[in-house]
């Protein structure tokens, strides 16, 4: 943060001699901020470091000298505080290791206490955890908070105005991490009760006075100081006036700023900074409810709107921005003091007071103002009219009536201008307009002023270092309309930079240009563009009663469509509902040259930008082609297209127009639409707007976690008045055995004897006590068939498991945090299968993140006893599903239908059993009284001659039971016996099943009886939504799409479950809870159930302004940890080795293996040919060059990537399967690398083909493979896997064997990545190897092979394995000729001695028994040195003890038809010519010369696509390329412009790669990405 530099908006700023300076703290990518390699290791900071404390360094370390701290802050760091610097010291563990351990309160420097200061702000810049080094030394804390209160409080000589923002910044992260006690403890005094001494004395009385308890806790106050040692009161009452002198020094620098000319913006700096932390003060309750009083006292808002600053219209634009939002928060709707939410009702009625007070003592003492003392509120309550009647008092008579409004002190104590006391009643007293209708009336689709205004929409190079006039996303919240405001205008600004994105990338690409008559034209083509021919407003309808603004307008946009077909048929696909953009666009030359690498607005003059929404488009009559309707047949490529306007905007535009500005409207040149799955956003909005507008109700044991206040602990289950009791685990518990593990230590009853102490189990949990009790029982016998036979659960989980679905069966909010391999989906599904059977009345819904989650639990749930009838699944995604059953809507209702026929047909049968005439089998109802009166009748009267028998004397024998059941013919076709005629008792229980076999079919009829009588699809489809379905799952956004449509059809749901409820953003999670509208003002939920892991990725924030300004990436999961909710978290996994998970298990409490992980043999036996399990392996550059960039965040390294391939190789020539192999890395450019080298080297040879999965690792969270080759890039700076969660990902991912390729030095001193890094480094650096070795081994895990090859370097092991390829084709080759051989012998025998009778058939083919041929073929095809499994000719193949053996002759192997000898394609790596960086020029000629070739293909490309995923659907889910910002790989090489147009041309950003903000962000809906030829995107 440099000191002339502003983090505002301002462009330019003039400078001591009148000339421009720039603003480079927004809008360019700061150049050199983050430090190469060559430079930390030539930094003098290095140099210190290994002197004095960095761990890493082997150098005797030099004993603490406070000279060095000192020689550091200011020769090394000065009073400019330049990140590289800090960054620098921050990651050699400057505070860890040397400042806090020797902090000493007699050695307290201004140089000490800044050198902490400024490395816990690079933390929290850097989002790495800050105060565990307090916690672990918390004695210095006091000292150290003291002194830097003192430091900021007051103008001080020892520290600079520069050197107090720092500080300033300090407290902002202070107040905003009160969930910490260290903090907390120290700060909380400064906005108590006690800061209410530094208000007027008047103002204080009248408060007091009004507030009884507030009276009783003051007067308390004063006797517990009056109690205090002199230094306990002293510094108390230092922390009362802290933010008031705070405040008195804010007002003095804005007073030093000048009206004019040069300004320094250290000062500027303070101001926002300061304006940012009464904002975060008022934004929390806790902090607001004190300190917004004193904020009103002292006129803040009023001062800071008349100083010099808000009128500098340039250095400014970031200060008024942040008052605005202060001013918003000092008025919010709730009560300070309670903390309740206040009602338009109640606000009204406290202006109305307010109001009523002015006039009360205008009447009593200012008689010159009696015409405003009597006049009606509403003519009084405006600016203009207050301002009208004060005007005419002087300055004494103003001030006097202030003070009579304890809103001054006394006129003669302070002189103020009349300005600001006239200024300071008006806005007291003047009527404000309601936050819902600023709301309403704000449209939803964005204007061209706000998309390109960064201190609103911040360019996606944020730092980290400026203040924004952006809402925080914190642990607490006002009120649930907060809630609710914050996250719509970060959901809004986010798609609003989304948006930008696509209309530069559009725009560039059409290449507008200036013609003769100065009207623009477009030379190139935009996919997504295209120019409008007309434009005209065609409708715009009255208002609605009491609005202000149309209530509908429509307008018609014709284009050409005289494009490619393909192209074309994207554009005729536009539905009804989808979103497009009007843009005006001036082209600023007649031959302009456009590049995506420059400023968009310097380049072309955007002059509007208005979103509409499509109606449809216009037939040859001028009438709407109505959905779903055959399109007419257009004689010409024209097409008018109907669109309706957004009204709100339309108004504001009009309004304009009469005050004599351009007709918006008139002016549009081109139109814009965006793909289908990133263009949901205006249904989003509207879902939270509407829930803006409604009165939410959270149900009320949630309400004040939800917001951030209370226990913690108050919705635990064990509070909860209702907690369940008594809870039927059904098939959870395995055995009884199974049941004691998990109860260990308990007292346990049960009364069953031991030989019935068989599943199923009861347990009844006692209100008191530690014991429990044990209930087994017998399920009720479901029928004669084998499918009545309930499916029943395998999974034997652990005590953790146990408590997570006891948990989950009671009510409340249980929270599950599952490490990596820990089971958590095998918890969720069991604990809705048990609230399914404990509570067959309650309706459950299951929301996740990605439909491929979803699906996986789904598919588990449709495994267990769950009638299938009950479930339904929504949305998209749905064919995910691994089953030939269709459970979204229409399936069922078609499922329905279908079994309702074949029940009917059951009946049928029964009746014709029976003997029974006429036809019962007409309708549910006709089957229905079938039931009651043939067949319940019959069973009556077959128990009541039971009973009869066993009331005479020769009482019940086993043979009754079959004589006198009534429906043995209808159960002929079930297995026989039916009755083994035994015991009377099984006999009986045998006939009770076969009547509720029945019945079942009877009850189901009944349930079945609404869909006859509806006769619409739709009709069934909500009736089985409403009522039927029992589990209904969804995804996050389709709840968010679907809100207003499920709130209206009456949806009822009791109990939510979430799953990666940690990768949900905060109202993604919040929408669902609100599906249904409340009952009698409360909602009906009763379980919460969240189940995630906050240490893996957050969810995905596309732009890292609201990712590290605004914690938009904080899900609800994630903020109810750090709030301390109670959590279960799962302590044994199951994925990994032991060995591998010990890379990641230090981040969780105490995770521990599963036995199997500890007993199965592949867990048991080493990976063949590579010596250890894991190992870091150490890279090089390669020909000088380590990590690359060839554009801005797209990071590459290809001597990584080409070592992860060779490697990939030796496993596949070892006998590795492919599909068990997976390359991970963490940038994107990475991945289109080692994409390019796989096609390259593999891509065409069947002995090696393409890994099963080439991805990053965020994309990855959620999958997991046997073995993972990772590589990490860079090799200039850690880079964003310093975030511990991506670090957790990337470690979790493999089973059995985990290669991580890096350049050690670099991450293995990282201190947040110490302890993963350190188990690594246990093995060497050097990959070691044992070619003898093949696929599989017996060589046990631990155990080191005899003889290791050691491998250098990549170019070693390229060379080794184009060496060992040559000697396994030669080998095959070899076996082949031998085959030939002996199958030519084998024929030349059969012609020598053939008999007579075989000379027929001696062509014929030899017979061969088909199970050993089968068998023959698997083993020969599984043989090693093939494996050719990719191309679908290899099946998996048996573990052999003797595969490791050379001796073992194996059988001859048949070499693949599609098998060449690739021999002279395949080329040695290190021989490879790798082409040079080119320049701009040549890129430029060379994608001239190419452009006709990759048009051509690019055509090719999207013919091959179906024509309905280019349509796009409204309703569709979120994909990850939205919320990664990865653009789509295929449209990345068909839009590259027409370079001839003059556009660079310039490989596919890699957007979600941003350095210090580097966030990989790549989450598309959890699907893997299957591996198959890829672009060619490499840039080297």
């Amino acid at each position: 943060m440099d000191s002339n530099v502003h983090t505002g908006g301002a462009k330019h700023f003039p400078n001591k001699d009148g000339q421009n300076q720039p603003d480079v703290s927004k809008g360019k990518r700061r150049v050199g901020v983050i430090p190469t390699i060559q430079e930390i290791h030539g930094d003098v900071l290095t140099t210190l470091a290994n002197q004095y404390w960095a761990p890493h360094s082997k150098l005797p370390k030099n004993k603490f000298s406070e000279k060095i701290i000192e020689r550091i802050y200011y020769k090394e760091i000065g009073h400019r505080f330049p990140i590289r610097r800090i960054m620098l010291l921050e990651f050699s563990q400057y505070l860890e290791l040397y400042l806090w351990p020797n902090f000493n309160p007699g050695r307290l420097s201004p140089a000490y206490i800044m050198s902490i200061v400024m490395i816990i702000n690079e933390k929290f810049r850097q989002k790495v955890p800050v105060w565990k080094v307090f916690r672990d030394h918390p004695v210095q804390v006091p000292l150290f908070f003291h002194a830097v209160k003192e430091a900021i409080k007051e103008f001080n000589d020892q520290f600079s105005l520069k050197e107090q923002t720092v500080l300033l910044i300090f407290l902002i992260h202070c107040y905003n991490s009160l969930e910490e006690d260290i903090v907390r403890t120290h700060i909380q005094h400064t906005v108590s009760l006690g800061i209410w001494r530094c208000i007027l004395p008047s103002k204080l009385q009248s408060l007091l006075e009004k507030n009884p308890r507030l009276n009783k806790r003051w007067n308390n106050l004063q006797k517990r100081e009056q109690k205090l040692g002199a230094r306990e009161r002293g510094l108390r009452e230092n922390d009362y006036n802290f933010l008031q002198k705070l405040i008195h020094k804010y007002f003095a620098v804005l007073e030093e700023i000048p009206a004019e000319g040069f300004i320094t913006m250290e000062e500027v700096n303070f101001a926002e900074r300061f304006l940012e932390l009464c904002i975060d003060l008022q934004a929390q309750l806790p902090t607001r409810r004190f300190f917004n009083t004193l904020l009103l006292d002292t006129h803040i808002i009023v001062r800071s709107a008349q100083s010099t600053l808000a009128h500098r219209e340039q250095e400014g634009h970031l200060f008024c921005e942040l008052l605005k939002m202060v001013k918003f928060y000092s008025k919010f709707e709730i009560d300070d003091l309670e903390g309740n939410p206040l009602t338009e009702t109640q606000m009204l009625s406290q202006h109305y007071d307010q109001v009523l007070s002015l006039q009360k003592q205008c009447f009593a003492h200012f008689k010159e103002l009696e015409e405003l003392a009597l006049a009606n509120i509403s003519q009084v309550d405006s600016r203009d009219s207050l301002t009208g009647y004060l005007r005419s008092l002087n300055n004494r008579r103003l001030h006097e009536l202030a003070h009579h409004l304890n809103l001054l002190e006394p006129y003669g104590e302070a002189k103020h201008k009349s300005s600001f006391i006239l200024e300071v009643i008006v806005s007291y007293h003047e009527t404000r307009m309601s936050q819902m209708d600023e709301i309403n009336a704000m449209p939803l689709y964005p204007t061209e002023e706000i998309l390109w205004d960064e201190n609103v929409v911040p360019n996606e190079f944020f730092s980290g270092e400026g203040c924004l006039a952006l809402p925080k996303l914190n642990l607490q919240f006002l009120t649930l309309h907060d809630y609710l405001l914050r996250n719509f205008n970060l959901f809004r600004l986010e798609t609003m930079y989304e948006i930008r994105q696509d209309v530069e990338d559009a725009v560039l690409r059409l290449c507008p240009f200036l013609t003769s008559d100065q009207s623009t034209q477009f030379s190139g083509w935009a996919r997504m563009a295209l120019p409008v021919a007309k434009f005209t407003v065609v409708e715009v309808a009255k208002p609605h009663v009491g609005k202000n603004h149309p209530s509908r307008v429509r307008a018609d946009a014709t284009i050409n469509l005289d494009i490619r077909r393909n192209i074309a048929t994207e554009w005729d696909s536009l539905r009804k509902h989808d979103v497009c953009f009007l843009l005006t666009i001036d082209a600023l030359s007649t031959s302009p040259t456009y590049s995506s690498r420059k400023p968009f607005l310097e380049q072309v003059r955007l002059r509007y930008l208005r979103g509409c929404e499509v109606e449809g488009y216009l037939d040859e009559e001028g009438r709407v082609v109505a959905e779903g309707f055959e399109k007419p047949d257009y004689k010409t490529r024209m097409r008018t297209v109907r669109l309706y306007l957004d009204v709100n905007q339309y108004q504001f535009d009009m309004e304009k127009t009469i005050k004599g500005s351009e007709d918006v409207y008139e002016t549009f040149n081109l139109i814009m639409r965006r793909k289908p799955k990133e263009n949901n956003f205006k249904a989003v909005l509207e879902t939270i707007r509407d829930m803006i507008n409604t009165e939410c109700v959270v149900p009320a044991w949630l309400h004040d976690i939800f917001l951030g206040y209370g226990d913690p602990g108050e919705a635990h289950y064990s509070k909860m008045p209702n907690k369940t009791e008594t809870i039927d685990f059904n098939d959870t518990f395995l055995d009884a055995e199974h049941l004691l593990e998990n109860f260990l230590g308990m007292e346990i009853k049960c009364e069953a004897a031991p030989e019935e102490q068989i599943k199923p189990f009861k347990i009844h949990f006692p209100e008191k006590g530690a014991g429990l009790e044990v209930i087994p029982y017998t399920l009720p016998n479901p029928g004669p068939y084998p499918y009545n036979k309930p499916k029943e659960n395998s999974v034997r989980f652990t005590p953790t498991q146990i408590e997570a679905i006891k948990a989950g069966c009671n009510p409340g909010l249980t929270m599950v945090v599952g490490p990596p391999g820990t089971g958590k989906t095998d918890v969720a599904v069991q604990v809705i299968n048990n609230i399914y059977h404990n509570f067959p009345n309650q309706r459950t819904l299951i929301v996740t993140h990605s439909n491929q989650a979803l699906n996986q639990l789904f598919q588990k749930i449709i495994n267990l006893d769950i009638d299938e009838r009950h479930l339904l699944r929504l949305g998209h995604g749905e064919e995910g599903l691994g089953t030939d059953k269709d459970f979204s809507k229409y399936g069922r209702v078609n499922y329905i239908l279908a079994h309702r026929l074949e029940l009917l047909n059951e009946v049928g049968r029964l009746q014709k059993s029976l003997g029974v005439q006429g036809d019962v089998t007409y309708t549910c109802e006709t089957a229905g009284y079938f039931n009651l009166y043939q067949v319940k009748s019959r069973w009556d009267e077959f128990m009541t001659r039971l009973k009869q028998k066993s009331g005479s004397e020769e009482g019940n024998e086993a043979c009754d039971v079959k004589e006198l059941f009534p429906f043995h013919v209808y159960f002929s076709n079930a297995p026989q016996p039916i009755f083994k005629g035994d015991s009377y008792v099984e006999d009986l229980d045998q006939a009770e099943g076969c009547y509720r076999h029945i019945q079942k079919i009877f009850d189901q009829l009944e349930e079945f009886r609404a869909f006859e009588l509806m006769r619409s699809g739709l009709d069934r489809a909500n009736y089985l939504l409403v009522k039927e379905a029992k589990i209904i799952a969804m995804t996050c956004t389709h709840a968010a799409l679907t809100r207003r449509n499920l709130v209206k059809l009456g949806f009822r749901y009791d109990n939510i479950l979430m799953e990666e409820s940690a990768q949900i953003l905060e109202i993604e999670t919040f929408i669902p809870l609100l599906l249904q509208e409340p009952e009698d003002g409360h909602n009906r939920l009763k379980r919460v159930i969240l189940i995630g892991d906050h240490h893996q990725l957050p969810p995905v924030i596309k732009n890292m302004a609201f990712q590290k300004y605004s914690n938009m990436e904080q899900s609800l999961f994630t903020r109810f940890i750090r709030l301390g909710v109670p959590a279960i978290e799962l302590d044994k996994q199951g994925r990994s080795r032991a060995s591998l998970a010990n890379l990641y298990n230090w981040r969780y409490k105490k995770l521990g293996n599963l036995p199997h992980v500890l007993n199965s043999s592949e867990y048991l036996t080493s990976n063949p040919g590579l010596s250890f399990d894991y190992q870091l392996i150490n890279v090089e550059d390669f020909n000088g060059v380590g990590e690359s960039e060839p554009n801005p965040y797209f990071y590459q390294n290809l001597g990584e990537a080409e070592y992860v391939v060779a490697v990939y190789m030796y496993m596949r020539l070892l006998g590795y399967k492919s599909e068990e192999i997976t390359i991970l890395t963490t940038y994107n450019g990475q991945k289109h690398l080692i994409r390019d080298v796989v096609k390259q080297r593999c891509g065409d040879n069947p002995v090696f083909g393409f890994p099963k999965t080439i991805t990053t690792v965020d994309r990855y969270q959620g999958s997991q493979n046997n073995y993972i080759l990772l590589s990490l890039v860079r090799t200039k700076t850690v880079g964003h896997l310093r975030d511990v969660r991506r670090l957790i990902v990337a470690m979790s991912r493999a089973r059995l064997g985990l290669y991580v390729f890096a350049r050690v030095g670099i991450f293995a001193n990282c201190y947040e990545l110490t302890p993963a890094f350190k188990q690594l480094l246990k093995h060497p650096t050097e990959l070691h190897i044992y070619p003898d070795e093949r696929f599989p081994t017996n060589r046990k895990t631990g155990d080191l092979p005899p003889s290791a090859k050691v491998i250098k370097d990549m170019p070693e092991m390229s060379k080794f394995v184009y060496d060992y390829y040559y000697q396994v084709i030669e080998k095959l080759t070899k076996e082949q000729n031998e085959l030939n051989k002996q199958k030519e012998a084998v024929e030349s025998a059969a012609h020598r001695f053939q008999t007579p009778k075989e000379a027929k058939t001696i062509d014929a083919p030899i017979e061969e028994d088909p199970e050993k041929k089968k068998k023959n073929l698997e083993e020969t095809l599984a043989q090693p040195f093939l494996a050719i499994d990719d191309v679908g000719t290899a099946e998996d193949r048996d573990d052999s003890e003797n595969s490791d053996n050379e001796d073992v002759v194996h059988p001859i192997r048949i070499l693949p038809s599609n098998f060449q000898d690739v021999r002279e394609e395949f080329q040695p790596f290190p021989h490879v010519k790798y082409e040079e960086e080119e320049t701009e020029e040549q890129s430029n000629e060379a994608a001239a010369a190419t452009e006709q070739s990759a048009e051509m293909e690019t055509t090719q490309t999207e013919q091959d696509q179906p024509a309905e995923d280019t349509a796009g659907i409204q309703e569709t889910e979120v994909d990850s390329n939205k919320e990664a910002g990865e653009k789509d790989e295929t449209e990345a090489v068909e839009e590259i412009p027409d370079n001839d147009a003059g556009v660079d041309s310039k490989p596919v950003e890699d957007v979600e790669m941003r350095d210090e903000k580097e966030k990989e962000g790549d989450s598309e809906e959890g699907e893997e990405e299957e591996c198959g030829p890829s672009l060619d995107m490499m840039r080297s």
